[in-house]
């Protein structure tokens, strides 16, 4: 099941590209920033399997994230709180979002890309994260105010 967000948290979303991903496994709490693309209401990232996050996902898939801009002021804090969990993607799944992360980061098309990032995309997997819930924070609202979403 997906969840059911208003406009303006689908806006935020789309506005916005990096992921701080925190996971927890044998060597305790880690948190990983990642770029992420939205599809079918959840969010893909690519990464390596053998990184830190990867590895606690792979034995724990329950992750939280957070997606949030810089700000001065704390009126001006919005942003983004979920849970989930994360797969790998396989087969037509893994076609699909890389068409879907092409498309929003053209400097991961293996044609024409520096041949770090060509060699660094051949490591990677991508992975989906289906949020089973989402808060959207917004001070703006009032100190504190967010907004509560389930699947």
């Amino acid at each position: 099941m997906t969840l059911s967000l208003s406009p303006q948290v689908t806006a935020y979303l789309a506005q916005h590209h990096v992921a701080t991903l925190a996971t927890q496994g044998s060597e305790g709490p880690w948190a990983a920033a990642v770029f992420y693309v939205v599809a079918a209401g959840d969010l893909v990232f690519l990464s390596a399997p053998t990184t830190r996050h990867c590895r606690n996902l792979a034995a724990d898939p329950r992750c939280s994230a957070t997606i949030h801009a810089e700000v001065d002021d704390w009126r001006a804090i919005q942003g983004i709180q979920l849970e989930g969990r994360v797969s790998e993607l396989f087969g037509s799944d893994r076609a699909q979002a890389e068409q879907r992360y092409v498309e929003r980061f053209p400097f991961v098309r293996p044609a024409g890309a520096p041949l770090a990032i060509v060699r660094a995309l051949a490591r990677v997997s991508f992975y989906r994260l289906r949020v089973a819930r989402l808060f959207f924070i917004d001070n703006g609202r009032g100190f504190g105010h967010r907004e509560q979403f389930d699947a």
